[in-house]
Formats: C-alpha cells, structure tokens, sequence
C-alpha cells in the first residue's frame, strides 16, 4: 500500500471513465460569438445550455475534454441543500437562505433528472452518524429540517445510525456531462476541447489555439478558481479529493449513497455492484490544499483501511484517482463579475454536482435577462444582517 497510486495497471482514472468520451475536437482559429463559455463541466454546460435556450449565441471551450476536472471525477452524489447541513447553513446564513437553496436545489435535481434520465437515479441518501456527538448533531439537523417541511426520517439500520433523506440521489457525473455536451452540439452551441484560455478581458478571450470576440465571457470553473483568477485567491482554496473503486461485489447490499462522518468519507454501490469511496481530506493536513491531482499514499491508505473494516468489503481496488475542488471560507460559491462583460462562477466546497447547475443556469439569466431567482441566495450580501 506504500505505493498504492501506482500500483501496476492502475491509472489516475475515475470510476465512470468508460472510454465514450465526446472527443471535442480544438478551437480550428479566430472566431466570435455572443457569449463564451470556459469550462465544460457541470457547471459550464448548464450555462450554456441556458444561454441556448435564451437564444443566445454560444462557444463553450475546456482546456481538457468535457467534465476532465472534477465534474465528471466525484462521488456521484446529488445532495440538496448547502455544503453545511440545513441546522449549520441556518446558523451560519440565517434561515431564509438556507431554507431557500434547499428548495432551488430540490427543483434542480428534478431537472437533472428530466434531462438525463439515464445518468440519474434517487434512491435517498444516508447520513450515518460516526460517533454519540455525531449522532446528537443528527437530532439537532432532524429537527431543523422537520421545523421547515423538509422531508427527512431518522434511520437505523445496516449502515448504523442517522438520518435518510428520501430526496436525494446519485448519478454518473461523467455520463451525464457528456449527454448534455452532446445535447448542446445538436442544438447549436460550438464547443471545442484541449483549448486552454490564455488571457481573458472584456470582450475577448485568447487561447492556445486562436482568438474569440465575444461580448460575455463565462469564467465556469472550480479547483484552481484562485490560480486563474488571482484577486479571488483570499476568498477560494484548492483542495484534493481522493477516491477509490472496487471490482462488482455481493459483499454488501447498499441501496443508498452514506455520508458518513459529517460527510468527510462518502461511499455508494453503483448498479454492477462496485464500490465507489472517498475521503479523509482533513487527515492530509496542509499536504491535501494543493492542484495536485495524483492519489496519495497516505489517503488511499485510509480509504482502503475504511473500505475494509467499516464498509465491509474486501473486493479488490479497481481505480484510485482525484480532483481539485474549490473552498470558500462562508460555504457559499463566488458568482463574481471579475471584470466588466466577464462572469466567473466556483469553489462549491465539495458540492458541485447541484450547486454548480443552478450557478451555471442562473449567470445566464442574471447576465442577459437580469434573472436573479438561481443566484440570490449566492449574491452579496453573504451574510444575513
């Protein structure tokens, strides 16, 4: 296990890579377009298909493939509310914000399933309490949600003790972000792969591969938020999320994705029986605030260790891999305009998968209809009075 990232045959792969990838060919030279997207993940293809749908004239560009960063290399998990527990994001942001990104992440989980019914599926999810305190702070969190008409039941059962959520869900992150660039490719949108963005200013964006005039730019971005846009870096930090994955096992028998920890470590069993596990961030000290994305020793030692003696599986690790998330001090995303006619949108604090949708669709709206129903809840002020 000492070198563990590196065992043979194994690559920093992600569980959901099943080689169908979309294939963008690179920006073929100089061109224009109303509005321009930088950032194929998750986040940057809700906003494009939003842009779509208002008639907008859209170029969406990643400097990898589509979701290569962490869009399409998570857990898989469909999570309503904000990154802190309901009962934490009230005290932490009062409760009608919190009360209100519960019920805009709810719609938009049903929209990511309408769109991509295949990718999708909402079974609930777990909390599990990993200690007596853990388990308190369940009645604390149970209580603030029944206070607000949210649906939540207490649960004790093979996983241990906790909370069930009925609403939640899992899905393929990265079948999913395919589906919808391929959906946005039939619908008009140009989007092109391995074009990095070089310099980017009001009405125009340089890249390695030529120069695009275009009136608003999309800055759709998450790990490494800080690097590319200095003047956020007091406000967003990198950090990396590691996982693992197993071969098909009847070991156990997990109808739903666990957070577990106060969602430190996360585990669900994809439908051919793998195992899909991450965590452990906060053991890596300063070591894990890094753009690294390589597995480390340390980590995969502890997720393996956990997998076995928690999870109870003893199947084999198939794949190790990681990603660079984006933090923020308060637990909300920056939605920030950056400089004039460019809009930059991240650091969802390991919450992207849904967060990051309704950032995407609601800069669209705010940019070019003044729409600001998605976003006010991520809008200044960041704090209630």
């Amino acid at each position: 296990m000492a070198n563990a990232p590196h065992e043979p045959g194994m690559t920093n792969a992600p569980v959901w890579e099943d080689g169908r990838g979309t294939g963008l060919a690179p920006l073929p030279g100089n061109t224009a377009a109303t509005a321009c997207v930088l950032g194929l993940g998750g986040s940057g293809l809700a906003c494009v298909h939003e842009l779509l749908d208002l008639g907008v004239d859209v170029i969406g560009l990643d400097a990898g493939q589509v979701a290569s960063g962490a869009a399409g290399r998570n857990g898989g998990f469909l999570l309503a509310g904000a990154a802190d527990f309901h009962h934490a994001a009230i005290a932490r942001h009062g409760r009608e914000r919190a009360l209100r990104i519960y019920l805009l992440t709810l719609q938009q989980m049903d929209r990511m399933q309408q769109e991509t019914p295949n990718a999708v599926r909402r079974p609930g999810s777990l909390r599990i309490a990993a200690s007596p305190d853990e388990l308190d702070d369940c009645e604390a969190h149970y209580d603030a949600m029944r206070a607000d008409d949210l649906d939540v039941e207490r649960y004790d059962g093979p996983e241990g003790r906790g909370l069930l959520f009925p609403a939640d869900g899992v899905f393929n992150p990265l079948q999913r972000c395919r589906a919808l660039a391929a959906a946005a490719l039939e619908r008009g949108a140009r989007l092109y792969g391995d074009t990095a963005a070089v310099e980017v200013r009001t009405g125009e964006v340089t890249t390695s591969r030529g120069t695009i005039e275009c009136d608003q730019v999309f800055i759709a971005t998450d790990g490494g938020m800080a690097a590319l846009l200095p003047r956020l870096a007091g406000r967003v930090r990198t950090a990396r999320l590691q996982m693992l994955a197993t071969a098909p096992t009847a070991e156990v028998q997990l109808d739903r994705p666990v957070y577990w920890r106060y969602g430190f470590e996360y585990w669900q069993q994809l439908p051919d029986g793998r195992i899909a596990l991450g965590g452990f961030r906060d053991t890596g000290g300063d070591e894990e605030w890094t753009q690294d994305t390589h597995p480390s020793a340390h980590i995969q030692l502890r997720l393996e260790r956990h997998l076995r003696e928690v999870v109870g599986v003893a199947a084999p690790v198939t794949h190790r891999w990681a990603a660079s998330v984006g933090f923020t001090a308060d637990g909300l995303p920056i939605l920030d305009e950056v400089a004039p006619g460019v809009l930059a949108f991240g650091g969802y604090s390991g919450t992207g998968n849904v967060i990051g949708a309704l950032c995407g669709r609601g800069a669209a709206r705010h940019v070019f209809t003044g729409d600001d129903e998605l976003v006010a809840p991520f809008l200044s002020p960041r704090r209630p009075a």
